[in-house]
């Protein structure tokens, strides 16, 4: 499975009515074919695809003309290198000779216009590999040779440029065209969105009556041949009316040195304007050194003067720098004292005002943080502009690690009421949660391996639980809504459905703001490459009859209703992070500033518990068939973070009913040991329900004993274990062992790829065990570290130049010995062995920390070496100027033209107007891919060419590498 750069592998699990979501991540397909020709005749390119089912497969041929004149009849040829046997074809006479393959047109599809395509298919069968052809001829014209896409720079506005509302800004570009081609035309966005095109050079544009904002503009050019490419983007300001200009407008400055920042004006004066800067608040050992009164002239207004901050010797800290002069709108410039010596401060300052900073992209106009800056990206969420509970996780500890640097904990508490507004249904959106009945949380309804088992029918035979937990929630904060986020979110109503937060249910594409979404529901094999992604609160007016309900469970009739499902290790996450701001901002005298906020993550902690219970609240242990006992009370209770847990209800107040469920899977590297910790220690975020910080106490043990279970005879964690074998309460295999009485499953949850494949699991889970070791000096949490450790620093190589190599797939052998606690096991027949190594720039800040924080308190000097090249060879060999990162070779987008499985004679209609039916594809049900201004790529490769390559930028990855350089100048004073 060759790629640049492991895509994150993991998913959620959602819930659609009663049935659970299983995730999955990205799967690959390879695709080939030919590409456009240029021969100065017929132009044309071919796109093979397949779906293979293992002895055979479906063969698809989509024939396009790229030239200028119509194809009158056509005859395709190629051939293949295996046992590939033709059986039958349509739209098109096939036949074979040999390795050989020929595919004459027929009389209705004889004639392809210029520009149109036709498709022909055929079935064949093969044994052994099915490799597919690389080369294909149309009338004896191969359509092979790569066509270089056209090069568009956009050489107006410049990068950083400031306007004034109301402006006109000139937009203006070069294009030039590769192989003869010539350039058709170069349009000009804002964004995603189109702000003008222009077919003759010189390509421009004058832009007006601007608004106020921050925007991202790209110049896209088109040439001849059908290629296309997009610009690198600017970032520009508009501001409000006229403004000083300040940048950056984030500056760090260690003790006893000076740093410097820039002044200059949106526009012209018509006469000398004096700027004056100053300190005016935060800490006073920070001043103006020079630069405290500047002149700006109708002829010098747009160069920038620079002012120079001097550190005095001890302070540390914040302050704010404002410069201002009359009629002018201010500029704050944010200035950090730090230590001396503090050079990964300094990192992490410069970091976070990359990741901070407007005009890069990382965050919406209401301050949500995107998966990635870039929009065309495809993996746990299918839209680079869908967002997850994950990253405002990630948002929250990136600005508690600001908090300990520099003393301001305001940002901190700013994300989380950000994350509260957005990712938190409010009541609005669980508005008949109180017709939830304990004694009968949910209705049955068992999981399938494949998304072709789906619709799951709902069983009433099959006997639920009693949720012990929900009357103690409801006494301890006096309501019936459930305190967690929902684990993805569509920020820029990309999809339509408009089901904003508080703000009603499928507004429709029109509606501004994030909306809620849901995509995973079918089955441990359902990749993202076939899910259909749906709104959280289904009205009915988008989808089929019944909405998008009957594509996932089977039922006599459907209500309108509401659905949301809890990714844990996301709240574990912000609790985690809320636990060290509090303990950060207590050593700093502020401990006031952030108790607020901590009290809230002590909340979010007591509803978590919902992930500590069986799915359908089902005694654990040895629960082998649907018809096993139901709990009766804690009885239900695991103890370790699950995949997911989910609620919901009917939208109609009358129908009267609400449900709760937990998940009977639970994955290591899900685990926070560090939460638990947070949630039983520090009476800041304790759980105020009767018997929250007992159950959190009982986990804490429960999942040191977990890891301890998994460990491999090597050092690495196995996947983990379930209480409910396929998601149906079905027989484990024979002889598979157990954890207090749950099935080991070496690939818990989704199989498409093996869950814990990536390594990327290993650093995350493992960076809290590192986090609760330092904080505590468990013993247990040592002897795992110890091994775990040991083995990951002899899977790494850091090269001369300081690039590096860390594992990136595993490959799973045997399994652990039964969990006794008495007398636990050796696990001699449970092995790993890395498959695969790779530059996974933000797993290798996750290493990082982790070697930092076992480092800080075992003392293990190869630990703390490690961690130290692994951020100096990041900082040196791949900073860019939107971050740390690397490019990525994405063959997964082959996969853009997979159907996506709808049963026979279902059909529907996205917010978009795409058809869903049972021959769709992704892509078909994704029709806006195609003007995101980095398409060109993907169809280039679609069409018979390389495979893409990206640099991504997402946003758990930027922050994990912010916080690895704060942690490790926090450990090590360095």
């Amino acid at each position: 499975m060759a790629r640049g750069r492991p895509f994150k592998k993991r998913i959620r699990r959602v819930a659609v009515a009663l049935a659970a979501a299983l995730a999955v991540p990205l799967g690959m397909t390879a695709a080939s074919g030919g590409s456009v020709a240029h021969a100065a005749g017929l132009q044309c390119s071919v796109d093979y695809s397949t779906n293979d089912w293992g002895s055979g497969f479906t063969a698809n041929a989509k024939i396009t003309n790229l030239g200028t004149s119509a194809i009158s009849g056509w005859t395709l040829t190629y051939a293949y290198t295996g046992n590939q046997t033709l059986q039958s074809g349509w739209n098109g006479t096939w036949s074979q000779s040999g390795k050989n393959v020929t595919v004459k047109s027929l009389d209705w599809n004889q004639t392809i216009a210029a520009g149109a395509n036709v498709t022909t298919s055929a079935n064949f069968n093969y044994s052994g590999t099915n490799t597919a052809p690389t080369s294909f001829a149309v009338n004896g014209t191969v359509c092979g040779g790569a066509h270089q896409p056209p090069l568009p720079v956009l050489t107006s506005p410049a990068a950083g440029a400031t306007y004034n509302a109301g402006a006109t800004i000139p937009l203006a570009a070069t294009a030039v065209a590769a192989d003869s081609a010539t350039i058709t035309k170069v349009e000009f966005y804002s964004n995603t969105t189109l702000i003008a095109s222009d077919t003759t050079s010189p390509y421009s544009f004058d832009w007006p009556a601007v608004g106020a904002g921050d925007y991202s503009i790209y110049a896209k050019a088109y040439d001849s041949l059908g290629a296309s490419a997009e610009s690198a983007p600017v970032g520009i300001h508009v501001a409000t009316g006229p403004s000083i200009v300040a940048s950056p407008t984030t500056l760090s400055v260690q003790q006893s040195k000076t740093g410097t920042f820039g002044v200059k004006l949106s526009s012209a004066p018509t006469a000398n304007v004096t700027v004056a800067v100053a300190r005016s608040a935060g800490n006073t050992g920070l001043s103006v050194q020079s630069g405290a009164a500047l002149t700006f002239t109708p002829s010098n207004w747009s160069t920038a003067q620079n002012v120079t901050v001097a550190a005095d010797a001890g302070g540390t800290g914040s302050a704010t720098f404002s410069a201002t002069a009359t009629g002018y709108a201010k500029a704050d410039v944010s200035v950090t004292e730090i230590g001396a010596t503090s050079d990964y401060d300094q990192r992490f300052l410069t970091l976070w005002g990359k990741i901070t900073d407007p005009a890069n992209g990382y965050f919406s106009k209401d301050g949500i943080p995107y998966h990635s800056v870039e929009t065309l990206m495809v993996e746990a969420p299918d839209y680079g502009h869908e967002t997850t509970s994950e990253a405002y996780s990630y948002m929250i500890w990136l600005q508690a690690m600001y908090g300990q640097v520099t003393g301001d904990w305001s940002k901190f508490n700013a994300s989380w009421a950000t994350m509260e507004k957005y990712m938190i249904p409010q009541h609005a959106d669980q508005a008949t949660g109180s017709f939830y009945n304990a004694s009968k949380p949910a209705t049955y309804a068992p999981e399938h391996p494949l998304p072709s088992d789906y619709p799951s029918k709902l069983d009433t035979s099959v006997s639920v639980g009693v949720d012990p937990i929900a009357s103690e929630l409801k006494s301890a904060y006096g309501t019936d809504d459930i305190y967690g986020m929902h684990w993805l979110e569509d920020v820029d109503n990309v999809y339509g459905y408009g089901d904003t937060p508080g703000g009603g249910c499928e507004a429709g594409p029109t509606a501004s703001g994030p909306s809620y979404i849901n995509t995973f529901q079918r089955g441990s094999q359902e990749s993202v490459w076939e899910t259909v992604p749906q709104p959280t609160c289904d009205a009915f007016k988008y989808g089929g009859t019944n909405g998008y309900l009957d594509l996932f469970t089977g039922d006599s009739s459907y209500a309108k209703q509401w659905k949301y499902t809890d990714a844990p290790d996301a709240d574990a996450r912000a609790i985690q992070a809320a636990y060290w701001a509090d303990t950060w901002a207590k050593a700093q005298g502020k401990g006031s500033d952030v108790a607020t906020t901590v009290a809230k993550a002590g909340k979010m902690g007591d509803y978590l518990r919902y992930s500590f219970f069986d799915k359908y609240f089902k005694k654990i242990g040895n629960c082998t068939s649907p018809s096993c006992p139901a709990g009766t009370g804690k009885d239900s209770e695991h103890y370790l973070l699950s995949w997911y847990y989910a609620w919901g209800g009917a939208s109609d107040s009358s129908a009267g009913w609400a449900w709760r469920i937990g998940d009977s899977a639970a994955h290591f590297g899900y685990q926070n040991p560090l939460a638990a910790y947070a949630l039983t220690t520090d009476p800041a975020m304790a759980p105020k329900s009767a018997t929250g910080k007992s159950d959190w106490t009982t986990s804490l043990g429960r999942q040191l004993e977990f890891y301890q279970w998994l460990q491999s005879s090597e050092g690495a964690i196995a996947g983990g274990a379930t209480n409910s074998w396929d998601g149906a309460y079905a027989q484990p295999p024979a002889g598979d062992s157990t954890f207090y009485g749950m099935a080991y499953d070496w690939e818990p949850v989704y199989h498409d790829p093996p869950s814990n494949q990536w390594f990327g699991m290993q650093a995350w889970s493992m960076e809290r065990m590192a986090e609760y070791y330092q904080q505590t000096g468990d013993a247990k949490a040592k002897a795992i570290l110890d091994k775990w450790v040991a083995w990951a620093i002899s899977q790494t190589t850091i090269n001369a130049d300081g690039t590096f190599k860390i594992p990136s797939d595993l490959q799973w052998t045997g399994q652990p010995d039964t969990w006794n606690p008495t007398s636990p096991g050796t696990n001699a027949g449970l092995h790993v062995t890395v498959s695969a190594y790779g530059n996974d720039l933000g797993v290798a800040a996750a290493l990082a920390k982790t070697l930092s924080y076992y480092a800080a308190k075992s003392g293990n000097a190869a630990a703390k070496t490690t961690a130290k090249a692994l951020l100096d060879g990041m900082w040196n060999n791949y900073q860019d100027p939107l971050g740390i990162a690397t490019p990525e070779t994405r063959t997964d987008y082959s996969r853009f033209n997979d159907p996506v499985y709808v049963p026979s004679g279902w059909t529907g209609t996205m917010p978009n107007g795409d058809k869903i039916s049972s021959s769709s594809t992704f892509l078909e049900l994704r029709s806006f891919y195609k003007n995101d201004p980095n398409w060109s790529k993907v169809q280039a490769y679609l069409n018979g060419g390389a495979a893409p390559t990206f640099t991504y930028h997402r946003f758990w990855a930027q922050a994990d590498i912010a916080m690895a350089m704060g942690s490790y100048a926090l450990l090590f004073n360095a």
